[in-house]
């Protein structure tokens, strides 16, 4: 008995007489080919993240908090959540992580003083400064054969593609 083929990430777009075989829907053509480059842009994501998280010998997780509080500046744990787009819950385990690795301080907010706000140590914008080093000088050995044109018009859609992601 012959083996089994092994399965392909090719689309099944690649393959014509696949395609004459299939019934047309409305979910062919390219946004069927968005849809499977996006699953791969993910994939492709979590993999550069998990290489950097293992790399810095710390969370994955907790690099993107991290990088959360240094770009929006102190958040209350529940606005941590939710651009986190995680539960209380999980924001809040990490934030007791960060504290206790003293790279996050809670700090009480100036107008509710029982609400309390997580900003980033010096020892917190330390790590996220090694990390993006890390990941600019990847980003940059990855891209070195792009144009400067070709690095904008990408930046450009992939910011187009988030805005729409956002949205759906």
């Amino acid at each position: 008995m012959p083996p089994s083929p092994t399965p392909s990430l090719a689309s099944p777009l690649d393959d014509p007489a696949a395609a004459d075989r299939a019934t047309p829907s409305p979910y062919d053509g390219p946004v069927k080919e968005l849809t499977i480059a996006l699953e791969e842009l993910n994939r492709a994501q979590r993999e550069v993240s998990a290489r950097l998280a293992r790399e810095l010998d710390f969370p994955r997780a907790s690099l993107g908090t991290l990088r959360l509080l240094q770009r929006c500046g102190p958040l209350q744990v529940t606005e941590l959540a939710h651009h986190l787009k995680v539960d209380l819950s999980v924001a809040s385990r990490q934030v007791t992580h960060l504290v206790e690795a003293g790279l996050v301080e809670r700090t009480a907010c100036d107008d509710d003083r029982r609400a309390r706000s997580v900003t980033l140590t010096p020892e917190g914008r330390e790590k996220v400064d090694e990390t993006f080093r890390l990941l600019a000088r990847r980003t940059a050995g990855t891209f070195a054969g792009w144009t400067a044109q070709e690095l904008r018009e990408s930046v450009h859609h992939l910011g187009r593609l988030t805005e729409a992601l956002s949205r759906s």
